[in-house]
């Protein structure tokens, strides 16, 4: 589905320095491919996640539906007396894992997840089982794994999926990122589990009756979790579903 994506356009004088200032990742490299990046609160917790490119004079902004009018909001709020507009653009966003159409640019968080295009039509759905890939290569989605208000964006593997810039300089919740950036180890994060049986996206896991985590994304044999790393060496149960933890 691309449905469940909106296009922001971003224009002014001002909107790249505008955006820099805000987002997790340096905005530097935007002309001719897609910066991956979020929006974080003061206190550093995930707000929203999106794409982001320049395309003529505007930088377009690609976030998850539900996401879209908070985010626009969020950033109104933001820009002060900044030469910035904010709108929604008509583009539709199209993506596929097989041969890249013209104008379509990488995504950035790793190479199994293909191509994103932004044009005036959606292509049609080229059958990639999305969920499958996440799954395989630990993937966290808008909404799903990832939830504003609660999410840390580094125990969601940001740094290996591109998606933060540690030299670029201040944003909004860089401090509480660079402290967790710099302890010696995470304690919490998403993970890739093995998973026999199953159970309701959102379940609770249990390691021997005690909290362990929270069970989303499955597909097949196995699925992703949030866990407490130090509650994960034996057995774990979300529902009638038993749990192994394969990678972190």
């Amino acid at each position: 589905m691309t449905g469940d994506r909106t296009i922001l356009s971003l224009t002014g004088a001002d909107a790249e320095d505008f955006l820099q200032n805000l987002v997790t990742n340096d905005l530097s490299r935007l002309e001719g491919r897609l910066v991956y990046a979020a929006l974080l609160s003061p206190q550093g917790k995930y707000l929203a996640d999106f794409f982001l490119t320049r395309q003529g004079d505007a930088i377009l902004l690609d976030v998850a539906t539900g996401l879209a009018a908070d985010l626009a909001r969020r950033l109104t709020m933001y820009r002060l007396r900044a030469d910035v507009q904010i709108a929604q653009s008509p583009l539709k966003m199209s993506r596929g894992t097989g041969p890249a159409p013209d104008g379509a640019l990488s995504d950035p968080r790793h190479p199994a997840l293909g191509w994103r295009l932004y044009s005036e039509g959606a292509l049609p759905e080229d059958g990639t089982n999305w969920d499958a890939l996440r799954v395989e290569h630990v993937i966290p989605e808008s909404g799903i794994e990832l939830r504003p208000d609660e999410s840390y964006i580094l125990e969601n593997g940001f740094e290996r999926l591109s998606g933060v810039d540690f030299k670029k300089g201040c944003y909004v919740g860089q401090e509480v990122t660079a402290r967790m950036k710099h302890k010696t180890e995470l304690r919490k994060g998403l993970a890739q589990v093995a998973i026999e049986g199953t159970a309701p996206e959102g379940s609770e896991i249990t390691a021997e009756g005690k909290p362990a985590g929270t069970l989303f994304t499955q597909s097949g044999q196995k699925a992703l979790a949030y866990l407490r790393f130090d509650r994960t060496s034996g057995p774990l149960r979300a529902g009638d579903a038993t749990l192994r933890l394969l990678q972190t």
